[in-house]
């Protein structure tokens, strides 16, 4: 036999047998866990992810939890975030090297939140990886049609690819014809639905954030501490006290050229129902002194959801003015314009211009008829000019006042 083909043998043995002991040493790893949660959803993951993992520490377990989000995260045990580099694209095969890195002798719970979109990568990621005993349904919502299906029940069956086998589910979802498609699914897995109802989070629980929490992601963190004999307030406190995704709603109350704005970040709202649920908690920031601006920030890679969100800010919202941000400004300019919306109320600020942050500012604030200015940005999170906005907001935009505006006023 020629050396280099038993040196390629060799190899080969050599590989399996690491791979082995490897698979060995993961699942020794994840059996040493008490709890094994695996988040998934269309909206609200991230969200969950921190608020359980905020929850089981303030309970007195050793977790550990991983968040995708607006910037992928480990949440250490502590509660602080060790951000994760990545130096490629990323892969499911990240949460096995998180499970190797982070999960210690000391842990007694991970929860993990899904980064796989196509239904077959979510399977393996839940029965060659994770290993859940109890997984999270917080919502199906219509998203991410070209690899989970066209149909909100289709897309419940892709989502249920992370249901784990003799465990029990968690949903916040509400809809009866979906809730059948889950129960289904979970039934031959042989595990047990359960419906967190937001009606037992009342406003006072909701008033306790930082940020604008929704109610149906507290229920889920609720019906786990019922679960896990977790005492209500225990529950609400480490809920509360858990450190939020960078992209969940926060509004700031700023003074940009003589006028009041109020900044409402909902660029990562990108589905029509969560979009709707977010616009109505905007209600109590409107007086009747009040334009609303909406963004429109589309990605070159989005153009089916850059036409949904153009019929969904007419048909389903209500704004004064539109500003399209990023790619196809013409595209939706003409569908908006088709739906009936004034020509002269639309803003195009994005690529087809590129304008300074100075001009934005200008034309987006500056040239309102009123002294109060509510922005919303929504769709995506990622373009040149909704990062630019964000910077400026964030860091160079001055905050709003009330005492000096009544002095003024006066």
């Amino acid at each position: 036999m020629p050396v280099f083909l038993i040196g390629g043998i060799a190899i080969a043995v050599w590989l399996i047998a690491r791979w082995g002991l490897e698979a060995v040493q993961h699942t020794d790893r994840l059996n040493g866990l008490e709890w094994r949660i695996h988040v998934n959803g269309i909206r609200g993951k991230s969200t969950v992810t921190r608020i359980v993992a905020g929850m089981l520490r303030e309970a007195g377990y050793g977790t550990i939890g991983k968040s995708t989000g607006t910037a992928a995260a480990v949440i250490r045990d502590d509660g602080e975030d060790e951000p994760i580099v990545r130096k490629g694209p990323a892969t499911i095969l990240e949460q096995i090297e998180i499970v190797k890195k982070w999960v210690t002798p000391d842990i007694d719970a991970l929860i993990i939140e899904c980064m796989a979109l196509r239904p077959e990568y979510q399977y393996t990621s839940e029965t060659k990886i994770v290993k859940s005993n109890i997984g999270i349904l917080t919502n199906v919502r219509e998203d991410h049609q070209d690899v989970m299906g066209n149909t909100l029940k289709e897309i419940a069956v892709s989502l249920m690819s992370t249901c784990p086998i003799d465990g029990t589910l968690i949903t916040a979802e509400q809809d009866p014809a979906i809730l059948r498609v889950i129960e289904r699914e979970a039934s031959k897995r042989n595990t047990e639905v359960i419906v967190a109802d937001p009606n037992t989070v009342t406003d006072e629980d909701i008033a306790r954030f930082d940020y604008i929490a929704f109610k149906d992601n507290v229920a889920i963190g609720l019906v786990l501490a019922r679960m896990l004999d977790i005492p209500r307030e225990v529950a609400m406190k480490g809920m509360v006290e858990a450190a939020p995704d960078p992209g969940v709603l926060r509004m700031k109350e700023l003074s940009i050229l003589d006028k009041h704005v109020t900044w409402a970040n909902l660029f990562a709202v990108n589905d029509r129902e969560s979009m709707m649920v977010a616009f109505h908690k905007l209600r109590d920031f409107v007086t009747p002194d009040t334009t609303i601006v909406g963004i429109l920030n589309n990605r070159a890679d989005r153009e089916l959801r850059a036409i949904q969100f153009a019929d969904i800010a007419v048909r389903d919202l209500s704004f004064d003015r539109l500003v399209t941000f990023g790619a196809f400004e013409g595209l939706v300019t003409d569908r908006l314009v088709e739906n009936g919306y004034r020509l002269d109320h639309i803003l195009n600020l994005g690529d087809s211009n590129s304008p300074s942050v100075d001009r934005i500012v200008q034309r987006m604030i500056g040239d309102m008829p009123t002294g109060h200015v509510l922005v919303v940005g929504f769709v995506n999170i990622h373009t040149h000019q909704a990062e630019e906005m964000l910077e400026y907001f964030e860091h160079e935009a001055e905050p709003w006042l009330a005492e000096s505006a009544s002095e003024t006023d006066a």
